[in-house]
């Protein structure tokens, strides 16, 4: 396949990367200025090993920790359930591969996914794939911050009454929009400082947990056969859904020079969301041995001494932040490239205002476990093979993005294709969707999954089928425009 940049001239290579001052928009305490648009060479800066502590603080949180805790709930073995938490975190391999392209390109996700379906695919894609499923998560994650923030507001001898919570849940929109608003340079100052804040914290965490962890765990009545296999894909699928929901990883490394080692930008988004996420997945499985794990931050209390009850609580808050932030962010990115002339700020508050609603009815109105679990096994019917379509495309390419090209929305533009729509990659999405949808067992059964007996092959279906059909729609027919 041929790449969307031409040849490098020489005398255009390093001499062209040599660092320049930090520009005002680069800095943490002003507001981003830049918002879809290519980054020029002469505003990337920074290091790829950054890329692990925005990813490290994100996976440090509480919604982990109920993912972990939800495997020992489902039926599995102890040893079962942290076999299925580094599995599913493995993952994070894909999320890492979807990050180089960021360099490569000076371009956020939203707009590098434009070579895959066409500018106007891409506006589809990014509504749904982009920004409804990232203001789902937000509205997830930022329940998940609020439950945990309602138990320190009772510490303090207030009654958490439907007007208190209405108040938490806008006191932690308002902090985590706040570094969403002031964008890339704030994250990458404050997610250092907060991923060793975490990790102190979670530190504490392990040591109580370890103490009193049962490692025999085995459930009164064991799974076997076609329901152990049921549940442990249904497991693997559930941990998945993080890195998973991540299709966006470019967003945060784009500012990287273009000469950053592929590798360097794997190897730490890998670490970053890898080490952290199977850890804080791993104590809520070792958790839920001996304590009930259908409230974590209750159950958590009782392995830890008083003390640290109220320090464990602002670390669940400070490290849903974390991860939220990093989803206003790319959804508010993803609104830009909808088609919406806003900009990026007022953007993310758009996002904020909108999963604040659907916050307060997942608390006030629903069941949150149940509605954990099965939004994310659901939303990997379509990130599944959203993702497989990217990494297909970056690895057929050899990652090679015309940043600039990327920004030309014209009809004669070369990513215009036909009619705005490059049928490749519409059709493996489709595909992929399809055949992920049939293979599914959460809020309903598809009919491969019951054939199966109720196993779910969602995820890996939806991967393969996606990825297949690209490279057969590209191979020998899709020339990759040339600057």
């Amino acid at each position: 396949m041929a790449s969307t940049i031409p040849d490098p001239q020489p005398g255009t290579g390093t001499a062209r990367e040599t660092p320049h001052p930090q520009p005002p928009s680069g800095r943490a305490g002003r507001v981003e200025a830049h918002g879809i648009d290519h980054i020029p060479d002469h505003e990337r800066h920074g290091r790829p090993r950054q890329l692990f502590s925005v990813w490290a603080a994100a996976n440090v949180n509480y919604l982990s920790l109920v993912t972990g805790g939800a495997l020992i709930l489902m039926g599995l073995t102890l040893w079962q359930a942290l076999a299925v938490i580094v599995m599913g975190n493995l993952f994070w391999l894909l999320t890492g591969l979807l990050s180089i392209s960021g360099p490569a390109a000076g371009a956020p996700s939203e707009v590098i996914t434009r070579a895959m379906y066409g500018v106007r695919g891409n506006r589809v894609n990014n509504a749904v794939v982009g920004w409804l499923i990232s203001v789902c998560y937000f509205a997830l994650n930022l329940a998940a911050a609020a439950t945990a923030a309602f138990a320190l507001v009772e510490m303090a001898g207030i009654t958490a009454n439907t007007g208190v919570k209405v108040a938490v849940v806008m006191v932690v929109a308002a902090l985590t929009l706040a570094i969403g608003v002031y964008g890339h340079a704030m994250i990458m100052k404050l997610y250092l400082p907060i991923t060793l804040a975490l990790t102190a914290a979670f530190a504490v965490v392990a040591v109580g947990v370890f103490r009193h962890t049962d490692f025999s765990y085995v459930p009164a009545e064991p799974l076997t056969g076609t329901d152990l296999w049921a549940v442990l894909a249904a497991g693997v699928t559930l941990i998945a859904s993080a890195p998973l929901s991540y299709t966006t990883s470019a967003d945060f490394s784009r500012y990287l020079p273009r000469t950053t080692p592929a590798r360097s930008v794997v190897g730490w988004t890998f670490l970053g969301g890898f080490l952290p996420g199977a850890a804080v997945c791993s104590l809520g499985a070792l958790a839920a041995t001996v304590v009930d794990m259908t409230d974590p931050q209750a159950g958590l209390r009782q392995l830890l001494p008083d003390w640290f009850g109220p320090l464990l609580l602002l670390a669940l808050v400070l490290g849903t932040i974390a991860i939220n932030a990093l989803t206003a962010y790319s959804a508010g990115l993803a609104l830009q490239a909808v088609g919406i002339r806003i900009r990026r700020s007022l953007s993310v508050l758009a996002d904020g205002t909108a999963a604040v609603a659907l916050t307060l009815y997942g608390l006030l109105a629903s069941d949150f476990l149940d509605t954990v679990s099965n939004v994310l096994q659901l939303t990997v019917v379509l990130l599944g093979p959203a993702l497989a379509v990217y990494a297909t495309d970056i690895v057929l390419r050899r990652n090679r993005y015309d940043g600039p090209a990327l920004m030309d929305e014209t009809p004669g533009g070369p990513f215009w294709y036909t009619a705005g729509v490059n049928p490749a990659g519409a059709l493996a999405l489709a595909g992929g969707v399809t055949v992920s949808a049939l293979c599914v067992n959460t809020l309903y059964t598809g009919p491969i999954a019951r054939a199966l007996g109720g196993v779910d092959l969602a995820l890996p279906a939806g991967l393969v089928t996606a990825a297949l059909l690209y490279a057969l729609l590209t191979r020998g027919k899709f020339r990759a425009p040339t600057a």
